[in-house]
């Protein structure tokens, strides 16, 4: 095997082994990091685009739209980044990256707005509040969930319920990590499973629109980013984005052989054609013998 083959073969399988990452997914990630430099090089107070009670007792309302995008620490950053990519690519494959934005901004404002009337109703002391993409994650495991015909899923081997599977994540995500709460976590998940089933349609940007806005100049520059997949709105160009055509080269697939005519024909056989390919009537029984072979009996 030469050592470009081979070089070719180990890529092959890191491309398989990694999740595929697509426009959508690449744009809300490079947000948050950006979010995250400006915080960090700016020294902002913690906390600043973090939703809570105190988003409605201030009047803040600006952190509904940011506080996806907000982190306080690297950790928290990388592991948000790494949740939000593998629950949230299957939506976008199935809607469009357009699509899948403006989804993105309605699931995180409905649980940031949602959240902070319960954070204000129980609060009794101080306020929790909380921050990052997994909430914008969960909601959108729960409104894929909600869309499936599957009956269950895996999870490390374990099967589960399908309408299980974000409850399950809440709890793992609720429990690793830091700076999630469960409650918003719980609200999160809230939200996917109502928009799921069709409470929020009215906001839903839909395939003609989402086409129109794919041909306008932010998205346009995401086309042209050819180390990630851009995902389509139309569903026949989202198919042959998502599963190209094989057209493989002559003589690289197996193929049947057939015997020629002339090593079958028999005599009597009438000689058929049937577009074009001549055919032969004649089966083996017909030209077997009806003489049965006689065996003589031992003699004693």
């Amino acid at each position: 095997m030469a050592r470009r083959d081979y070089l070719q073969m180990i890529s092959q399988i890191f491309r398989g082994m990694t999740p595929s990452i697509t426009s959508g997914i690449l744009t809300v990630s490079v947000l948050s990091v950006t979010v995250f430099g400006i915080q960090t090089s700016l020294e902002l107070t913690p906390g600043v685009f973090s939703v809570g009670s105190g988003v409605l007792r201030s009047g803040h309302l600006h952190r509904l739209l940011l506080f996806s995008l907000y982190h306080r620490s690297s950790t928290q950053l990388l592991l948000s980044i790494t949740t939000f990519v593998f629950l949230s690519r299957s939506l976008e494959k199935g809607l469009g990256t357009v699509r899948f934005l403006f989804l993105f901004l309605v699931l995180s404002t409905c649980t940031g707005l949602l959240y902070s009337v319960l954070d204000l109703l129980l609060a009794e002391g101080d306020a929790h509040h909380t921050e990052g993409l997994v909430p914008a994650a969960l909601a959108c495991v729960a409104l894929t969930t909600m869309h499936s015909n599957m009956s269950k899923g895996f999870l490390c081997g374990v099967s589960f319920s399908t309408m299980a599977l974000p409850w399950v994540f809440v709890i793992a995500t609720s429990a690793l990590i830091p700076g999630a709460v469960l409650p918003c976590n719980i609200t999160a998940a809230l939200v996917g499973g109502i928009h799921g089933k069709g409470w929020f349609s009215y906001l839903d940007l839909t395939e003609a629109r989402a086409g129109v806005l794919e041909k306008t100049m932010p998205f346009r520059l995401l086309r042209k980013v050819t180390v990630v997949t851009f995902v389509p709105a139309s569903t026949e160009e989202r198919r042959k984005t998502l599963l190209p055509q094989v057209n493989p080269t002559p003589g690289s697939y197996p193929v049947q052989a057939y015997a020629p005519l002339s090593s079958v024909n028999t005599a009597g056989a009438k000689d058929m054609t049937y577009e074009g390919w001549v055919t032969s009537s004649a089966t083996p029984a017909a030209n077997c013998s009806e003489q049965t072979p006689t065996v003589a009996a031992p003699s004693v």
